[in-house]
C-alpha cells in the first residue's frame, strides 16, 4: 500500500518554452494590465493565496487532490508527524508503543480542543478510522488502512489500533497530511464546515472561487502570526502572474511557468523563493514490449537524455537530477546505484550489444511515447524525441486529452510515457510502482516489471520492524531498480514560492505544502 496512498501523479511538466522569450511576453502582458488599472489592494490582515483549482473535498478522510490535502494540513492534525528526514515525532499523540506486531497504542496529548471548543478524545480518533470503514463516509483513503481490524478507545487519552497483520507503513498513513482527526459523528456533509485541531480553522468556501481560513485561537501547537488566509482560485497562469504583479494577491506555490520566474523576480514588490523539491518527473517503460524488454535498451535511453541540459534550458534551472523516487533527505534514500549521465556513445554501444545496429538510414528502431495534450508536456517529449534520434531511435509521439492518455497508461497500453510522482512520503512507493503483486488494477506497476529478488526484499522490508534491516533492504531495492531501469527517474522539481514582500519569513516546503503559513508574518 502506498504510504499516503494519495501520492499522486501529474502529467503537466513545468512550462518548457524558451525562458527569455516567455519572459518578454509576460512582461508585455504585465505592462498592458498595469497601465489599464490601479493596484487593487487586499485587506491588510488577509493573505491572498492563489491556487489553480478549488479543493475537491476538505474532509481529510476524503480529499486526495493537492489543494484539499495542503489546506487540510493547516486545519487538521494526525497522530504523529514526520520530520525533515521522514522520521516520526509526536503530534496529537505524545507517545506510542507497539507491544506486538499487530498492536499500536497511542497516548493522546492532554488539553487538545477542536476549533469549535469540543475536547479531543480517543473516541474521535476511533471514529475517524471507523467512519472510513463502515460507510459513514466514502473514502478513497480507506485502502491505506486495510490492515486495521479495529480501533479501541481504551480511555479518553488512550487509543489502541488492532491490526489484521503487521503494517510498517501505518504510522506514515497516520501522520499529519495523510490523516486528520475529525470529531466523533462527523458524516458525509462534514466537508461543508470542517472542524479540526490545526493551527488554522475553516471560515468559508465558495466552490471554484475561494476558501477562507483564519488563525485558530484554540490551537494546541503553533499560533500563526497571520490572522486570515483566502485561497483564491485562479486557473490561468498569466492571470495569476498579473495578480501578483499588481498587488491584489500575496503568494502562490508551484503554479507558475518556470520561464516567468526571472521576470517576476525583478518586480520591486515580489520575492521568488526557490528550494529543493521532492516532486519526481519520471519516464516509464513497458517491459513487455519486444524492444523495451531488454534492459540494455532502457539503459541506452537513459544515457541518451541530457538531463542537465534540459534542466538548465527548458526548466530554467529549477530542478535537480533524481537518482531515486525517494527524497534525498529520506532515511531510506541512497544514491549508490547505476547512474545514467549523458553519454550517447555508451548508449550506442549498448544498442549495438542488444542487436539493434543502425540501418542504412541511420535508424535502429521505432518507439512510441504517449503524452497528454498539455503543451509543455508535449514539448518535453519533443526534446526527448530529438535526443533519441541522435542515437538512432525514432520516437513517435502520440498526444491525447489527459483522460484518454491516463486511461491508456493505467491499462498498460503504451511503450513509453512520462508523469510526475507527487506526495511520496515512504518507501512503499517501490511496492506500489514495481512489485509484481501491484500490476494494475492493484497498483501502479503499469509496465509489468517483475523481479523475484525485488519482491522478496520488498516483502521483507514491509514485515520487519527493525529500521536498520529495512534500510538495507531498500538500498538494494534502489540499486536493482537503477540497474534494471523499469522507469527512469529524471529530476526533482524545485519548490518555488512567489510572494509579495509584505509576506515575510517564507520558507518553501520540499513537498510544496502550505505549512510555511504557520510561521510566516505580514510586514506591518
Amino acid at each position: 500500500m502506498l504510504s499516503h496512498a494519495f501520492a499522486r501523479e501529474k502529467a503537466k511538466a513545468w512550462s518548457t518554452t524558451d525562458c527569455a522569450a516567455a519572459g518578454i511576453l509576460l512582461a508585455l502582458f504585465a505592462c498592458l494590465a498595469l497601465a489599464g488599472c490601479a493596484s487593487a489592494r487586499r485587506d491588510a490582515g488577509t493573505v491572498v493565496f492563489l491556487i489553480q483549482s478549488s479543493p475537491a473535498n476538505l474532509d481529510p478522510r476524503v480529499g486526495t487532490d493537492e489543494p484539499s490535502e495542503h489546506i487540510d494540513e493547516l486545519l487538521f492534525d494526525g497522530l504523529v508527524a514526520l520530520d525533515a528526514n521522514f522520521h516520526f515525532e509526536p503530534a496529537l499523540a505524545v507517545s506510542w508503543e507497539q507491544p506486538d506486531a499487530r498492536t499500536l497504542v497511542f497516548h493522546l496529548r492532554d488539553g487538545v480542543k477542536f476549533a469549535d471548543g469540543r475536547p479531543l478524545t480517543a473516541r474521535d480518533v476511533a471514529w475517524t478510522m471507523d467512519s472510513m470503514h463502515n460507510g459513514a463516509v466514502i473514502s478513497p483513503k480507506a485502502a491505506s488502512y486495510a490492515s486495521v481490524d479495529s480501533v479501541e478507545a481504551r480511555d479518553a487519552h488512550t487509543v489502541v489500533f488492532h491490526l489484521k497483520h503487521p503494517d510498517n507503513f501505518l504510522l506514515t498513513n497516520l501522520s499529519t497530511g495523510a490523516f486528520g482527526v475529525v470529531p466523533y459523528g462527523s458524516g458525509r456533509d462534514f466537508w461543508r464546515h470542517p472542524v479540526g485541531t490545526g493551527p488554522f480553522r475553516f471560515v468559508s468556501q465558495r466552490i471554484d472561487q475561494d476558501v477562507t481560513i483564519e488563525r485558530n485561537p484554540l490551537s494546541w501547537s503553533i499560533k500563526p502570526r497571520i490572522a486570515r488566509v483566502r485561497f483564491a482560485v485562479v486557473p490561468d497562469a498569466i492571470t495569476m502572474s498579473l495578480e501578483l504583479e499588481k498587488g491584489s494577491a500575496d503568494v502562490e506555490v508551484n503554479s507558475l511557468p518556470m520561464d516567468s520566474l526571472a521576470v517576476l523576480a525583478k518586480r520591486a514588490n515580489l520575492e521568488v523563493e526557490d528550494g529543493a523539491g521532492t516532486i519526481v518527473q519520471y519516464l516509464a517503460f513497458n517491459v513487455r514490449d519486444p524492444i523495451l524488454k531488454d534492459a540494455r535498451v532502457r539503459q541506452a535511453i537513459g544515457y541518451s537524455i541530457d538531463r542537465e541540459l534540459i534542466i538548465r534550458t527548458l526548466l530554467c534551472g529549477h530542478a535537480r537530477i533524481a537518482l531515486s523516487l525517494l527524497p534525498t533527505s529520506h532515511w531510506a534514500w541512497t544514491g549508490d546505484g547505476a547512474r545514467y549521465d549523458y553519454d550517447p556513445a555508451r548508449a550506442g554501444q549498448l544498442l549495438d550489444e542488444a542487436g539493434y545496429r543502425r540501418g542504412t538510414d541511420g535508424l535502429r528502431f521505432h518507439l512510441t511515447m504517449k503524452t497528454s495534450t498539455d503543451e509543455s508536456t508535449r514539448l518535453l517529449a519533443a526534446v526527448m524525441q530529438q535526443e533519441l534520434a541522435r542515437v538512432g531511435i525514432a520516437l513517435d509521439l502520440r498526444s491525447n486529452e489527459f483522460a484518454t492518455f491516463y486511461s491508456d497508461v493505467t491499462r498498460g497500453a503504451f511503450e513509453m510515457y512520462s508523469l510526475r510522482w507527487v506526495g511520496i512520503k515512504g518507501p512503499d512507493i517501490f511496492s506500489y510502482a514495481f512489485s509484481s503483486a501491484d500490476f494494475p488494477p492493484n497498483g501502479a506497476n503499469r509496465g509489468h516489471y517483475a523481479n523475484p529478488r525485488l519482491d522478496t526484499l520488498l516483502d521483507d522490508a514491509a514485515a520487519d520492524s527493525n529500521m536498520d534491516r529495512r534500510r538495507t533492504d531498500y538500498i538494494e531495492v534502489q540499486q536493482i531498480l537503477a540497474r534494471d531501469l523499469p522507469a527512469f527517474n529524471l529530476w526533482y522539481l524545485d519548490t518555488v514560492v512567489v510572494h509579495d514582500k509584505r509576506l515575510t519569513k517564507v520558507i518553501p516546503s520540499p513537498t510544496g505544502k502550505y505549512t510555511f503559513l504557520e510561521t510566516a508574518d505580514l510586514a506591518r
